[in-house]
């Protein structure tokens, strides 16, 4: 199986856009727009000709090339129009150069796989078929989410279309700040691709504010692969006990309910926040992860 390996720069853009459009696991995250955008940097894995690829995002520090998963961006991996067989995932993960000494980022559903010889590991993701009524849909809400969203209700809640990304990034910004390590450049990269994304018909943002138009809840949506991503979600503190995110969810299933998409929650290894997607009558999918050390022995201890 002949998998090679390219740099940036020699990468076949359209050919690679094409087999992540048709690609039967393709995901919005690994265009290579968004790639851009959101990696420092860059390469590539193809098999054949752009029969299925593999995105290395890298970055250097002290010296050492790794890899990392991108802030904002929940899939890597193996991606093809034909399943992903473990045969077909060894390959890829064996042609890495070794000049990526240390390994950690995220694959998708389809790379959760048995025999590859590597050390994958199950994450937790939340999906939504969208197919039915918004009756249908609510009917599998569990009783704590219906309690706030009554509390939504009461406290005079309105769900509007009209937020901008400045306000969502910000009100995300404060409330997610020492939370997770994105900085000031994340957020202006990632304003960039939404400005196309937004002209390509590819993202929204949706907000909840109260009857003085504060914004309480709000959150950036983002649709490939007949497929609905929640991806950048923030909370003022205000919003906390009256519903506003629950309220935030709800309206967006409400929105897109008989659709046909599959609403994509981006999941959660903690705890309290898979509950929370559960409580939307969503089931779980793991993914595969991979973690992989070969730095020098001195520095191994550092990445543990």
């Amino acid at each position: 199986m002949a998998v090679h390996y390219f740099a940036y720069e020699d990468i076949d853009r359209r050919k690679w856009d094409r087999c992540v459009a048709e690609a039967s696991n393709g995901s919005v995250y690994v265009y290579a727009s968004y790639l851009d955008h959101m990696s420092a940097h860059w390469d590539g894995l193809v098999l054949g000709d752009y029969e299925a690829v593999m995105p290395l995002t890298w970055n250097r520090k002290w010296g050492i090339t790794y890899l990392y998963q991108p802030y904002l961006s929940a899939e890597g991996g193996v991606f093809q129009q034909e399943p992903v067989t473990s045969e077909t995932l060894r390959a890829f993960l064996e042609a890495i150069p070794g000049k990526f000494r240390f390994w950690e980022f995220s694959l998708n559903a389809e790379n959760l796989l048995p025999d590859t010889g590597f050390p994958l590991y199950p994450r937790a993701n939340f999906l939504l078929p969208l197919r039915a009524s918004y009756a249908e849909l609510s009917a599998a809400y569990n009783k704590n989410l219906r309690r706030n969203l009554k509390k939504a209700e009461d406290a005079g809640l309105v769900y509007t279309k009209d937020t901008t990304l400045p306000t969502v990034l910000a009100l995300a910004r404060e409330q997610l700040n020492g939370h997770t390590g994105l900085k000031p450049i994340h957020y202006a990269r990632f304003g960039q691709l939404y400005e196309k994304l937004s002209e390509d018909r590819m993202a929204v943002t949706r907000g909840i504010t109260d009857e003085r138009g504060k914004l309480l809840a709000s959150g950036v949506f983002l649709f490939s692969h007949a497929k609905a991503y929640y991806l950048i979600g923030g909370n003022h503190p205000d919003g906390r006990d009256n519903g506003a995110s629950h309220l935030l969810l709800d309206q967006f299933i409400r929105e897109y309910a008989g659709s046909g998409l599959t609403f994509d929650f981006e999941g959660s290894d903690i705890p309290s926040l898979a509950q929370f997607y559960r409580s939307f009558g969503s089931y779980e999918q793991p993914y595969a992860a991979i973690k992989l050390n070969r730095l020098p022995a001195p520095l191994r201890w550092l990445k543990r």
